[in-house]
Formats: C-alpha cells, structure tokens, sequence
C-alpha cells in the first residue's frame, strides 16, 4: 500500500484518528480534512508520533470552493486520492440543531444545514475525487452516517432526514460503480463513539473499515448497539 493516500473529511480525534492510524499501518498517507486548524495540526501530531505520514487541510463541507480548494491541496502535496471516508457526523451542542420531529422544531432552515452538511458536503468531496478514481480504475469511497439515516428516531429528525440522503447517495454510488473498479459503501453508525466502549471504540471500528476497504464484500456497513425501542426499523 506503499505511497497510497486516505482523505478523511470530517478529521477528528475519535473516529477519523482512529481511521488514518488503522490505514497508516498499511502504509497509507493521510489527508485529514475539518474547520478547525488547531484540532488538526493535535491530530497530525498525534499520528506522525505514530509513524504515519500526514498533513492537515482546512475546509468547510458547507462551503464547495473551499472542499475544492483543500483537495487541491492534497493533490499537490500528495497525488491522487485512493480512499474517501466522508463523516462530518459529531452530534451538535446546541439542541436546535437536533430538529426533533414535533410540533414546528423541523424547519425548512434546520433541515437545509443539516443536508447540506451531510448529503451536499459528501457529493462536493466525492467530486473531487472520483474523476481520477475512474480515469485509473481504482479507489474507495465511504460515507458515514449515524443511525438516524437508516431508522425512525424522532428526536434527531434533521440528522435522520439529511443522513438518509447521504446514505442513499453512497448505496448508488455503489451501483453505479461497481463495474468500474471503484468501490464505495455507506457505514451506518448506531453505536457511542468512545475509547474504551465495547461498540463504538474508534480503535474497534476503524479495523472494521479497513476490512470492508479490503474485502469489498458489501454495500453497508451497519454497527448497531442502540437500546431496543430507541429506533425503529421497516
């Protein structure tokens, strides 16, 4: 895997770290890809620590020219993206954000950020990569989404609403794609993202994405440890 490069959008310390370390052990290169530069360059730190080569890019997935710009970037410092993992999904601090589905909570103006977070900044990322991706022949892309995109969970209806949109995106794209030698999945998270948990340990998780970035087995991944009668399900 000598010289190939991983773009995670959405870079963090929990899932995202856990990610580029996992595909830095197979000699990946990371590109790691958030808002906000502080938490970047802690995370560069991190993993350079660990021996994995990586570098920060600053980008707003709400903002298309500036998505365009930092794959720019990547492509300059490190060629061509062979991996996409697409997961903006940290749960908001202002309860607003969550959009619950009653009364008037889900407006028009809550429902459009939260799409544009998670379905339009997945498609303005996967734009920059997948021309190449096709041209070579080559590549993955996952989006992640939380569980909200496959269930019925009320009390985050703009996240379910937006979610479903990016999970569907990333379903067709694996149809669209899979004669034509590039891979791409949706993972669908119902699980804590902690250290330490025995679901949702980002260290646990990210050696499940890089089993599906190797076996190519399915079109989703679905971790689910939500408590019964939380979610329903068709």
């Amino acid at each position: 895997m000598a010289n190939k490069t991983i773009a995670i959008v959405g870079a963090g310390p929990g899932l995202g770290g856990s990610v580029a370390k996992r595909f830095g052990r197979e000699g990946f290169r990371a590109a790691l890809v958030s808002r906000k530069r502080e938490k970047l360059d802690a995370l560069v730190a991190e993993l350079k620590s660990s021996g994995v080569t990586a570098e920060a890019f600053v980008a707003d997935v709400t903002d298309e020219a500036s998505i365009k710009k930092a794959f720019q970037a990547i492509n300059e410092r490190f060629g061509a993206v062979d991996v996409l993992e697409y997961s903006p999904i940290n749960i908001p601090t202002d309860p607003a954000d969550f959009a619950p589905l009653e009364v008037t909570a889900l407006t028009p103006a809550n429902a459009r950020k939260n799409v544009e977070i998670m379905a339009l900044g997945a498609v303005a990322s996967v734009q920059q990569v997948l021309p190449a991706m096709l041209e070579r022949g080559s590549g993955a892309i996952f989006i992640t989404t939380g569980i909200a995109a496959k269930g019925f969970l009320p009390m985050v209806g703009a996240w379910g609403l937006a979610g479903s949109a990016a999970r569907n995106y990333a379903r067709t794209l694996n149809v669209a794609l899979r004669d034509k030698g590039v891979f791409a999945a949706s993972v669908c998270l119902g699980v804590q993202i902690q250290k330490g948990d025995q679901f949702g340990d980002p260290d646990q998780l990210a050696d499940k994405y890089y089993a599906l970035y190797r076996d190519r087995d399915r079109s989703e991944l679905f971790i689910n440890h939500t408590p019964p009668g939380m979610v329903e399900f068709d």
